[in-house]
């Protein structure tokens, strides 16, 4: 007869596995992947390093579970930002302006995120994170064009531009700052973040207000 887990010892499980995302999120803020190892994990979490193992085959599952689930935490927060706006190039700023500014405030945790060498398995994921912002913009960039707030042109190929470019603008700032806290020049949002809502309203071929 199959093992079968009674209610008790699947709650345990559960618990277990989620103070191990838990922790797994932690490290990878403060050391990035590199850090963020089975051991190191197992023992922020205060489990045998065996322990993990039943929740996770290998650090690839693990860091695949750890990045849908911070990449969801991301994704939410850009949408309620979106939100909060009304008109459509709004909304698309808002994208960036969030994005952005979330980054800088948490770069180790971001260049993880973005652009730290990793399993090939994390490397698609990251795929599967910009094209989940890159959808965010376009359906926006659509909006406008339809609302006659932008020319005409193809919101997916351009919002997709605007991701890749948004990503390697921050790329240099990230990489130089691997503590926790970012460094003064990078952590002033009242420069950086506008510039970059700036460029992209731009790329569009809208306005901000500095052009006025």
């Amino acid at each position: 007869m199959a093992y079968r887990r009674t209610p008790a010892v699947q709650a345990r499980l559960d618990a277990q596995r989620e103070a191990v995302l838990q922790s797994a999120v932690g490290l990878l803020a403060e050391r990035g992947y590199g850090g963020c190892t089975m051991a190191a994990v197992a023992d922020r979490a205060g489990i045998a390093t065996g322990s993990l193992y039943q929740h996770f085959a290998n650090k690839a599952e693990l860091s695949v579970e750890l990045f849908r689930r911070v990449v969801t935490r991301e994704i939410a927060a850009v949408n309620a930002a979106v939100a909060r706006r009304d008109a459509p190039q709004q909304r698309i700023a808002a994208v960036v302006e969030t994005f952005a500014a979330r980054a800088l405030r948490a770069p180790r945790l971001a260049y993880a995120l973005l652009v730290e060498p990793a399993d090939a398995v994390v490397d698609g994921e990251r795929l599967v994170f910009r094209r989940a912002f890159r959808d965010v913009i376009a359906t926006e960039i659509a909006a406008a064009v339809a609302a006659g707030e932008l020319p005409e042109q193809d919101p997916v190929l351009t919002a997709a531009a605007l991701v890749g470019a948004v990503g390697e603008a921050l790329a240099g700032p990230l990489a130089a700052e691997p503590a926790p806290a970012p460094a003064p020049e990078h952590s002033d949002n009242t420069t950086v973040v506008p510039a970059l809502v700036s460029f992209t309203l731009r790329a569009l071929g809208g306005r901000d207000d500095s052009d006025a």
